[in-house]
């Protein structure tokens, strides 16, 4: 058996401006010190396409989230902050899903969000939030991109995770790119 200390790996960037915002992730799975895969697709559109998400830590756990959070957002009719909060409440409360490994960057042209396990839902002053191993590498690229170039928000999401990936050993340069 894997202990989950075992897995690393994904480096999900969330960046919002306006009414428009991406969010992007590497492809790469590694278990220890191996990679598995690397044309991972850690991104998906929920709510009928009105809604972006990416998320880091185990994929089994995530989907889990990704199936909540989207039951979460029809009861609340597409309210994101709110489904984000109810979201975290019940993760946080229940004993099942406490143990979920993962987190989830989340999007509609209104808000970006982070939502844990510890019952966080974050939202970033400055429209850039990252997540997994290379996030911090990622979100500092995105920063530096954002305040010193006059690239379009898609371009800075592929720029900051080349860059995360030049860093980075659990994050690969097969991006994905999601928009709304």
């Amino acid at each position: 058996m894997v202990s989950m200390e075992q897995f690393h790996g994904t480096t999900i960037i969330g960046i919002k401006k306006g009414n428009r915002a991406v969010i992007g992730g590497d492809g790469q799975v590694t278990l220890g010190n191996s990679v598995i895969k690397d044309s991972a697709q850690k991104l998906r559109r929920l709510f009928d396409g009105k809604v972006i998400a990416g998320f880091a830590g185990a994929t089994a756990d995530a989907f889990t989230l990704f199936e909540k959070f989207e039951g979460r957002l029809k009861d609340t009719k597409g309210n994101l902050k709110k489904a984000a909060v109810e979201l975290a409440k019940e993760w946080r409360s229940d004993r099942i899903l406490r143990r979920l490994e993962a987190m989830i960057l989340v999007a509609d042209k209104k808000s970006i969000l982070l939502i844990s396990g510890t019952g966080d839902v974050l939202e970033p002053d400055d429209g850039l939030i990252a997540i997994g191993s290379g996030g911090n590498y990622a979100l500092a690229a995105a920063r530096a991109l954002s305040n010193h170039s006059k690239l379009d928000i898609k371009e800075i999401a592929v720029n900051s995770l080349k860059i995360a990936a030049e860093i980075c050993i659990y994050t690969n340069s097969n991006i994905n790119i999601e928009e709304i």
